[in-house]
């Protein structure tokens, strides 16, 4: 018995981990795994909202509106007779049961005086003429245009007659001097040579030959001469 050898028996518990290094690394991968496994469990758990996606709004609560209260309007005091629309404080239209109000009438049923209005006034012109025949013979005719200034200042003035025929002998202003005659084939222009003093008066005297005794045209500084 003595010379049989004895078979070591393998080494247990720690010294056999020690011995074994391949067996911590794979504990440890096991563990790892396993924590992960874990972890992806705990994240697909949760239920992320989708990309865009907003949370649900929260309901507003409606605005409370008052019930609205009529207000009491008083009603219009009823118009006396004699008594203004304006003085009782009546709207300007007409009320149901009330009498019309006419805007022309001042108190009710009596009517004011309106005015009519205003026409302008004819603007006098500043020198005014009248046209006569003087003397009339065989063969031709004296005329006057007597002018009056009835500006405040004095002034010059020109008379333009024209006629259907006939020629001019003369022209001539008495008491004054004499102007400028201008003939022309249908009558003749006279510029006067002075000038006449507010409220004055000229008369101009002219020969005419063969020509009717009423002019086609007489004017005084452009207005037509009274008298034809």
């Amino acid at each position: 018995m003595s010379g049989m050898r004895r078979v070591p028996r393998p080494p247990h518990g720690p010294v056999a981990i020690a011995t074994s290094p391949w067996i911590v690394v794979g504990a440890g991968v096991v563990v790892m795994v396993v924590l992960l496994i874990v972890a992806l469990g705990a994240y697909r758990g949760r239920s992320p909202a989708p990309d865009g996606a907003q949370p649900p709004a929260l309901p507003v609560p409606s605005a409370v509106v008052a019930p609205s209260v009529p207000t009491s309007v008083p009603s219009p005091a009823p118009v006396l007779p004699g008594i203004s629309g304006r003085a009782s404080g009546l709207p300007p239209s007409a009320t149901v049961g009330s009498p019309s109000v006419d805007p022309t009438v001042g108190q009710i049923g009596k009517p004011t005086a309106t005015r009519s209005p205003s026409r302008a006034a004819p603007v006098q012109p500043a020198m005014t003429g009248r046209y006569r025949v003087v003397q009339s013979f065989d063969g031709g005719f004296i005329g006057e245009v007597a002018m009056v200034n009835a500006s405040g200042r004095s002034r010059g003035w020109t008379v333009r007659l024209e006629f259907s025929g006939g020629r001019l002998v003369t022209a001539w202003v008495e008491g004054v001097p004499q102007g400028t005659i201008r003939q022309s084939d249908d009558g003749f222009t006279y510029v006067s040579g002075v000038e006449v003093s507010p409220g004055g008066s000229v008369s101009l005297r002219f020969h005419m030959e063969r020509s009717p005794s009423t002019p086609r045209e007489c004017t005084v500084d452009g207005v037509r001469c009274n008298g034809l």
